[in-house]
């Protein structure tokens, strides 16, 4: 008996003698990182808000840690498929939107798990969106948009810059709340989606609130909502969706990075620490300001049960609508 508890207490003290060498290693790695070229795959393409947002932080974190950071444009799933088998030591970091949690469920054969193949380093920035329409459309308003829709069923359109984008579940989530009949076109990029509404090919786009300004100012087209609980700073006669015509309307679009699954917490954890450091910047403040953006560091946990939460609402929300894969 004795001797098996020698054996016993031999092998915990083997235990903890290999966890206190797996946690010291990880330390390690995380002092150490990076020691080469960090990537960051964005999803969408040049021009796009996730992309002036990689570009900052490549910028800024590659001065902060003395080593290249660049920006790579994959639109599309394939961007995020490589970042999911990638190998999990911080080097391969994903800038994307909170599209990225319905991927599973608008698309068949996914090649990952947008929960499970990711683990969550912070949430960058929310990202409100303004609902725009073409400049001579005969809707001035929301309600009057919603009107129009109810008396023309399937006949206008909405763009967006891809079926995992904000500007798509943006306008989802007031399509169904609003319980309203109107078609969605997937465009490759924000300014594809943002030329169909100018052109007149679709009636309603979700634009940053930079682009809304501009092209709301210059005529070109007629801004009547913003999905934020909030009224812009930007854009102050712009009523939010909840004031205008649907007062339970919730949506917050964020933007955000993750590490393939499995990158050591320590690493982790030294990237969203320095990010936030990043996002303090009164530049970077300002350079984000022009984005329409509002910066928002978290933690990787809570930015994991983010991803969670979002995953599970905005899951249900698309198979209630019919827009899952079968």
């Amino acid at each position: 008996m004795k001797q098996l508890r020698k054996c016993w207490l031999a092998l915990v003290a083997v235990a903890l003698a290999g966890s206190g060498v797996l946690l010291q290693t990880a330390e390690v790695a995380a002092q150490a990182y990076p020691n080469k070229t960090v990537t960051i795959v964005v999803p969408f393409g040049a021009g796009s808000i996730t992309d002036g947002l990689a570009r900052v932080l490549a910028d800024k974190l590659g001065t902060m840690w003395k080593q290249s950071v660049v920006v790579e444009n994959r639109p599309g799933l394939p961007g995020t498929t490589a970042v999911a088998k990638s190998a999990p030591d911080g080097y391969t970091l994903i800038l994307t939107s909170n599209g990225h949690t319905i991927a599973g469920v608008i698309n068949k054969n996914l090649q990952f798990d947008p929960v499970k193949d990711f683990a969550g380093v912070t949430v960058i920035a929310s990202v409100p969106l303004v609902a725009i329409v073409p400049a001579n459309f005969p809707a001035k308003t929301l309600k009057e948009f919603i009107a129009q829709a109810n008396a023309s069923p399937g006949k206008l359109n909405f763009s967006s810059a891809g079926v995992a984008s904000t500007s798509f579940l943006s306008a989802e989530v007031l399509r169904q709340g609003a319980k309203i009949n109107i078609v969605h076109v997937p465009y490759k990029g924000v300014p594809d989606a943002t030329t169909a509404v100018i052109r007149g090919d679709v009636q309603m786009y979700f634009a940053p609130i930079p682009n809304a300004k501009e092209l709301s100012t210059a005529g070109k087209v007629r801004a009547i909502a913003i999905n934020s609980d909030k009224r812009a700073p930007q854009l102050p006669d712009v009523p939010t969706i909840a004031e205008a015509a649907l007062p339970g309307y919730k949506y917050e679009s964020w933007f955000g990075m993750l590490a393939p699954a499995g990158t050591p917490p320590a690493v982790l954890t030294k990237v969203s620490q320095d990010i936030a450091q990043v996002l303090k910047m009164p530049d970077v403040i300002d350079k984000l300001t022009t984005y329409g953006s509002i910066p928002a560091p978290n933690s990787p946990a809570q930015f994991d049960a983010i991803i969670k939460s979002d995953t599970e609402r905005y899951g249900k929300l698309l198979k209630d609508a019919g827009v899952a894969a079968k």
